[in-house]
């Protein structure tokens, strides 16, 4: 995450059957570990960035019932650091289900593992069937900004202070609280923090090293961006998009219209709007508008076409403010050769990534065809 790129990118949802994508299309992603560890090295020696997991306990119902099967994101990440050399990890973790000092122990113990290529993406949560499945409350909205802030702030200090001390907030009342060992060479984890609600984005101004945000429309993106860095967003602002990358824009788009229309799985969809209408993170409006994401992408950013299109897009994104993205395939493994071969030597033209070394491509290629 600390490369020359301008515009970062990394593999996003990985952890989790089917990826990003609510289809039944026989070839959708499979998470089995080997292609897990497979993709990231696919990623590593094609120069990308960072692996980004899901945290997802319950599956999307429907015949697919897609990231019903997945990895849980610390010892994923844990596993796949020690499987890699140069590539940064997250984990994605919801917050009201883990003790913070048990995390900041874990987080450390991880990072250590990756010498220092580890970061916490943090989760307020939102998704009432998986909190009744952990037996915790799911607050109200904003308190769970407020219960996010206390669980940070515990974290944090047991990564930064010497001595024990006792922490008493509205959420947490801890004794004699320490830490140790600290952070890996004295850096902490990177924090990044997804929202899409205003509550969401305040807390991510105030509390995280990077926003992962959702793009409703492009033709705002510019203005959004621009209000975040008004409001203080003074470092990363990231997004997460879904690819379909062909050699035409004919090919491209009819992928789109198979997986989507042929072989979406709406019964699926239909419970996914119904969940996030209980998350209140997303106006009711714009969830009604979202079914086509929601197939091709659990409501990402589509980019599809041509490497031509879809590099233009990744440069328009640039322009408009957004530091790098999170990206799903339908299968990661199969599709990322052609997107390296022929989406990222147009993003080294555009000046917004820096060229993969010929060794580490002769890498990747080697990696594919085993």
């Amino acid at each position: 995450m600390k490369s020359g790129n301008a515009f970062k990118l990394g593999l996003f949802g990985c952890n989790c059957e089917s990826g990003l994508a609510i289809t039944k299309a026989p070839e959708r992603w499979v998470a089995s570990w080997d292609n897990n560890v497979g993709a990231a090295r696919l990623a590593e020696d094609a120069g990308l960035d960072f692996m980004l997991p899901i945290a997802r306990w319950h599956g999307y119902r429907g015949e697919s019932n897609a990231q019903g099967r997945n990895f849980e994101t610390m010892s994923w990440a844990a596993g796949l650091l020690a499987a890699t050399s140069r590539i940064t990890v997250f984990a994605t973790i919801h917050l009201p289900f883990l003790n913070p000092v048990f995390a900041a122990k874990q987080a450390v113990t991880i990072q250590a593992i990756g010498r220092g290529r580890f970061g916490l993406n943090v989760v307020a949560g939102g998704n009432a069937p998986e909190f009744a499945m952990f037996g915790v409350e799911l607050l109200e909205h904003g308190e769970r900004y407020r219960f996010a802030e206390e669980w940070l702030t515990i974290v944090r200090r047991i990564w930064t202070e010497s001595e024990p001390f006792d922490f008493k907030g509205q959420f947490f009342d801890l004794r004699e609280v320490s830490g140790d060992p600290k952070p890996y060479r004295g850096t902490a984890p990177l924090i990044l923090s997804a929202g899409s609600s205003s509550a969401g984005r305040d807390f991510a101004i105030r509390n995280a090293d990077s926003l992962f945000m959702n793009i409703p429309q492009l033709e705002t993106l510019a203005a959004e961006i621009e209000a975040l860095r008004a409001a203080g967003r003074k470092s990363g602002v990231f997004a997460s998009g879904h690819v379909i990358c062909r050699k035409t824009q004919k090919e491209a788009m009819e992928y789109r219209d198979y997986i989507v229309d042929e072989m979406g799985d709406w019964d699926a969809v239909e419970h996914i709007l119904h969940l996030r209408q209980e998350q209140k993170s997303i106006p009711v409006e714009k969830l009604a508008k979202m079914k086509e994401r929601l197939i091709g992408g659990i409501g990402t950013f589509p980019v599809i076409g041509d490497p031509d299109t879809v590099a233009a897009t990744f440069k328009t994104l640039h322009d408009a403010g957004i530091d790098g993205m999170g990206i799903g395939f339908i299968d990661y493994i199969s599709e990322l050769p052609f997107f390296r071969d022929e989406v990222l030597p147009r993003l080294v033209r555009y000046g917004i990534r820096q060229p993969v070394p010929a060794s580490s491509q002769g890498a990747v290629a080697s990696l594919h065809s085993s």
